[in-house]
C-alpha cells in the first residue's frame, strides 16, 4: 500500500480528514469525492457495530481514502477487529500515562512489538491470500497508533508518551481536556490552549506528527502542520444553521 496514511503522515504531508459517527456511509463517500484524505470513525461516542464499520471501511476504500477508528477506553478487542476489517489505524482515547500508551501499541501490533491476535483470513489479510510474512510486513508498515490526550496529566506526560515505540502521532481532545480542568469553553479556553501547545511541542520534539480536531478552516489553518480532522457534525450543523437563517 504505497500511499497509506502512515507513510504520508510520517513523510510530513498535510492530511485532511473528517470525523464522523455511524451510520454515515454517505458522508464517507462524500469525503472521498470531495478530496479528503481519510475519515475518522468515532466508535467511542458513536455506535461500534462491526458490520456497519466494515461497510464504512469498504465505502472509504472504494473512494480511495483511508480509515482511522477511534475506539473506546481500554478496548483491545475492538482494536483488533477494526484493524482486521481494514482500518489503517486507531485513535485511543484517555491515554494519560506511558503504560497506557504502551498497551495501545501492544493491542494494535503483532509480535514482537505487540500482542495482537494474528490471522490472515481477515479483510486486512485479503481473506487468506496474504502470506504470514507478507501480512506481518504490511501491518507493521501501515498501522497507525495515535494516543488521545484528554487531561492535564496527559499533556504533562506528552513527551514521554510521544517517545513510546510504536506511537505514531498524538491528538488532543479539547472538550474532555477542558472539562477535566473544570472549564466549559473547550478549545477557546486559554488554559486549554496552553496545554494543547505543550502537547504539540512534545510531539514536535519527538519528531511525531499531531492530529488536530477542528471545526472550521480557520482553526485548521492555525493547527500544527501535520493532519487535521474536521468534526463533520460541527461543520454540518453550522451549514444547516446558515441555511435555516436564509
Amino acid at each position: 500500500m504505497p500511499d497509506c496514511l502512515k507513510r504520508r503522515l510520517l513523510a510530513g504531508e498535510r492530511l485532511r480528514g473528517g470525523l464522523l459517527r455511524m451510520p454515515a456511509d454517505f458522508l464517507v463517500e462524500l469525503a472521498g469525492v470531495a478530496g479528503l484524505d481519510f475519515v475518522l470513525v468515532d466508535c467511542e461516542h458513536g455506535p461500534a457495530d462491526l458490520v456497519a464499520l466494515q461497510q464504512h471501511i469498504q465505502a472509504a476504500q472504494a473512494r480511495g481514502i483511508g480509515v482511522l477508528v477511534r475506539v473506546g477506553h481500554e478496548e483491545p478487542a475492538l482494536v483488533l477487529r477494526a484493524l482486521d476489517l481494514g482500518a489503517e489505524g486507531i485513535v485511543v482515547p484517555h491515554v494519560d500515562t506511558v503504560e497506557q500508551a504502551r498497551r495501545a501499541v501492544r493491542s494494535a501490533h503483532y509480535p514482537p512489538l505487540g500482542d495482537r491476535g494474528f490471522a490472515t483470513y481477515s479483510r486486512a489479510g485479503s481473506f487468506g491470500a496474504a502470506s504470514i510474512a507478507g501480512h506481518l510486513a504490511a501491518s507493521a508498515g501501515t498501522t497507525l497508533v495515535i494516543p488521545m490526550l484528554e487531561t492535564e496529566a496527559a499533556c504533562a506526560a506528552a513527551h514521554e508518551i510521544a517517545a513510546v515505540d510504536g506511537v505514531d502521532a498524538l491528538v488532543v481532545g479539547p472538550a474532555d481536556l477542558s472539562v477535566s480542568m473544570g472549564l466549559t469553553g473547550g478549545a477557546a479556553e486559554p488554559a486549554v490552549q496552553e496545554a494543547m501547545a505543550r502537547a504539540a511541542a512534545a510531539a514536535r520534539d519527538a519528531g511525531k506528527p499531531m492530529l488536530s480536531i477542528v471545526g472550521t478552516r480557520e482553526q485548521a489553518a492555525s493547527a500544527p502542520q501535520s493532519a487535521v480532522v474536521f468534526n463533520l457534525a460541527h461543520v454540518l450543523l453550522g451549514t444547516f444553521r446558515d441555511l435555516a437563517a436564509w
